[in-house]
């Protein structure tokens, strides 16, 4: 993802976490746990493409790895608003599930408001005005399709340049302060002719001579991440987010066409690491107040 907070917010997986409780986890501890796992901490690697309805894993309730391949699509964009969902019949035989499984799955989505159903016509993706693609999203799609992007979305690069890094780059970037750092910044659009994102990437500066196209304002077609995979030889094996809402900048309010007033904004720091937990990218993404939502299950029984 070519992508300051104040005080952040960091979800975290509690996967050390013991139950002292419960010998076995409830389906709504189950579900609470997913939810946390696919929104922050990232496996990059195992972002492959995959069937329409890869088989059942033993992980999760079925009903909701079920819904969780359709929410992904959405989110993806693979399936967009009007797009009709499989029925409950095609998800039962393509997943190889009782039918009141896949009933359950579908249940599943309406509740998050990601489909509806038109009488005597079937399920279909809802305009999601409120919806924005997580970065996890953007990975699944550059591995399976070699673009970033999906369709109607594109990216205007302002800034290619190796400058001063800030504080908080240099930090997450593990390398001196001060020193400097290679810096991309875009306008994301999006294709209602919106902004949609405004990020910031930073790199450690002596990427330059392995990956000259960082600091050409010439675009990556398969993202920088990837581009820097190959360039290297390091590959991003997972990613964390930390999430924080602040009042936009004066030029993140013209560069997201928020008017001269004060605007709230969000904003998501993401950093990418290799197997050997060195971070290969630190990047700032900042968002109107109508394009992001955070999304989080929990158990309201303990």
């Amino acid at each position: 993802m070519d992508h300051h907070c104040g005080q952040g917010i960091t979800a975290t997986t509690g996967r050390d976490q013991k139950d002292t409780h419960r010998s076995k986890p409830t389906d709504s501890e189950l579900f609470d746990r997913a939810q946390s796992w696919r929104i922050v901490l990232v496996d990059l690697t195992t972002s492959r493409k995959s069937p329409l309805m890869p088989e059942i894993q033993q992980a999760l309730p079925k009903y909701l790895q079920i819904a969780n391949h359709i929410r992904d699509q959405i989110l993806a964009g693979d399936l967009r608003p009007g797009d009709e969902v499989p029925s409950e019949r095609a998800l039962a035989a393509g997943w190889n599930v009782s039918r009141p499984t896949a009933t359950k799955a579908l249940e599943a989505l309406r509740s998050q408001g990601l489909v509806g159903s038109r009488q005597g016509s079937g399920t279909y993706v809802l305009d999601q005005v409120r919806l924005h693609r997580r970065a996890r999203d953007r990975y699944r799609h550059s591995r399976e399709t070699g673009k970033i992007y999906t369709a109607g979305e594109w990216a205007e690069l302002v800034v290619a340049e190796v400058t001063d890094l800030p504080e908080d780059a240099a930090v997450a970037l593990e390398v001196p302060f001060p020193g400097q750092g290679i810096r991309r910044r875009r306008i994301t659009h999006a294709e209602d002719g919106s902004r949609s994102e405004v990020s910031t990437s930073w790199y450690p500066a002596a990427l330059a001579d392995a990956a000259p196209l960082l600091i050409s304002r010439e675009r990556i077609r398969q993202g920088t991440l990837a581009y820097v995979e190959e360039a290297t030889g390091r590959r991003g094996k997972f990613a964390r987010d930390t999430i924080a809402a602040r009042l936009a900048t004066d030029i993140e309010r013209r560069e997201l066409d928020l008017g001269d007033s004060p605007a709230a904004v969000l904003v998501v720091h993401h950093t990418v690491y290799d197997a050997q937990q060195q971070p290969i990218e630190f990047a700032e993404a900042v968002y109107p107040p109508n394009k992001w939502t955070f999304e989080q299950g929990y158990s309201v029984l303990d």
